[in-house]
């Protein structure tokens, strides 16, 4: 989104508009006065419903959320309706220790080594979430949105994890050979995608359009586009390398050169059902 924004700034630039919709700073909106076109950015990192994790009086030590796996997050999909395009992502929070519930009761978590609670993995969680997601999207009446699904960002953490001194200096991307794709990069990827196909079959006989957009095999590639130590505020603890998020501009910045191809084939495909409702 921030690199979006930074590239139509190259031609015009938006009206903030959020406050005239709403006062959460996870949600923003601009208005392109020029062309009537409204980029919003609705921020919810898991897509489903969240709570505290020690709401019902328990105390689960180091876990803050837990994740309602059957329900949407309303915040965002009462917005939906309104846009022509929606663009679905979500990725690296799912790591966190969570609790899974379902129909209200607790099934399980994430990491949480809670004694007497299953461990049903990470991909359980962001499986039922996409799922969940998907589903508000093709159960919502007035929705006529053509959704894309950005597909897993990968990290690129190097001599040690996250918090054991790993950190991502490289300076140039990956050649092919160099690659090496770790498993959870392919099963967060693969759960996501086998979501999108079954929401696209099953979307396609309702009238409503899924794809892809897929950039995880590019990312892969760009270990050198990471902050790293860099870019931090001063008052951080910079003792920790950021190689989860894209440095501006960088490589991300093809993600939204992707996009723009994808929004110009459906503006064909489109162009293409009205000649043949003429013919």
């Amino acid at each position: 989104m921030q690199s979006l924004v930074c590239l139509l700034s190259s031609v015009v630039y938006p009206e903030d508009v959020t406050l005239k919709y709403t006062s959460d700073t996870n949600f923003n909106r601009w208005f392109y006065t020029d062309y009537n076109f409204t980029l919003a950015a609705l921020w919810s990192p898991f897509l489903v419903k969240t709570s505290d994790a020690d709401s019902s009086g328990d105390t689960f030590k180091g876990i803050l959320n837990g994740l309602h796996l059957d329900k949407v997050d309303e915040a965002w999909a009462a917005e939906i309706t309104k846009f022509d395009y929606v663009i679905i992502s979500a990725g690296q929070w799912f790591f966190r220790p969570l609790l899974f519930y379902e129909n209200g009761q607790l099934v399980g978590c994430n990491n949480c080594q809670q004694e007497n609670i299953t461990d049903l993995s990470v991909y359980y969680g962001y499986r039922k979430a996409f799922r969940t997601a998907f589903r508000t999207l093709l159960n919502l009446r007035d929705y006529k949105g053509v959704t894309f699904l950005r597909t897993f960002s990968p990290a690129h953490f190097e001599n040690g994890e996250w918090n054991k001194g790993g950190n991502c200096v490289r300076t140039r991307p990956f050649t092919r050979e160099e690659l090496k794709v770790n498993q959870y990069i392919r099963e967060m990827y693969s759960t996501q995608v086998e979501e999108q196909r079954a929401a696209a079959e099953e979307g396609s006989s309702r009238g409503l359009q899924f794809r892809l957009l897929n950039t995880t095999e590019a990312m892969l590639l760009r270990p050198d586009g990471h902050p790293n130590h860099y870019g931090q505020s001063p008052h951080r603890n910079v003792t920790l390398a950021d190689c989860v998020h894209w440095c501006l501009p960088g490589p991300i910045d093809v993600w939204n050169e992707f996009l723009l191809y994808m929004l110009k084939r459906e503006g064909q495909i489109a162009f293409g059902r009205k000649l043949q409702e003429i013919g």
